[in-house]
């Protein structure tokens, strides 16, 4: 299966850790097969923070949702992500925005991303890498979604590639 996850860190060597994480991701088995730049963003639901590092990828899996989504909590554990503050700093963030064309509701799970409409921060990077990828609920493709946004975050392409 084709699933798109969005990858974020505002502690530490924040690009490093995005490559770690990539790194986790495709040692549990998930294969990266596209993945986008690194854009700083503003925080969003918790200014004063440090900004972010971003980046959408693309995976191919045979996990299944609730696999990947354990997958990813296992990298998140692995790079000290620590829950202190909701919506706060964190070393890693990784969120599954897309499951093929799935909709899962589910108390531990919901997918697509209920707020990926609403977000630069993952719109832009996004749309990079998968900018006809349509929302199952939503029916517009990702680029819609980002032309319609009204985020007025900020989100600035970061030089190079981690």
């Amino acid at each position: 299966m084709i699933y798109h996850l969005s990858l974020g860190s505002n502690l530490g060597r924040r690009a490093r850790i995005l490559v770690r994480a990539r790194r986790l991701l495709e040692a549990g088995g998930a294969v990266i097969t596209a993945e986008s730049s690194l854009y700083e963003t503003e925080p969003v639901d918790l200014p004063g923070q440090p900004w972010f590092l971003n980046q959408a990828v693309e995976v191919r899996t045979d996990l299944g949702p609730r696999d990947l989504l354990r997958l990813a909590g296992a990298v998140e554990t692995a790079l000290k992500r620590v829950r202190t503050a909701a919506k706060g700093p964190r070393t890693i963030d990784i969120d599954i925005l897309f499951a093929g064309g799935l909709v899962i509701e589910d108390p531990d799970l919901v997918v697509p991303h209920p707020r990926l409409h609403l977000r630069n921060f993952v719109l832009v990077p996004l749309a990079e890498i998968a900018p006809d990828l349509v929302h199952p609920v939503r029916r517009r493709t990702v680029r819609e979604l980002l032309d319609a946004s009204t985020d007025p975050a900020r989100v600035v392409r970061s030089p190079g590639r981690a």
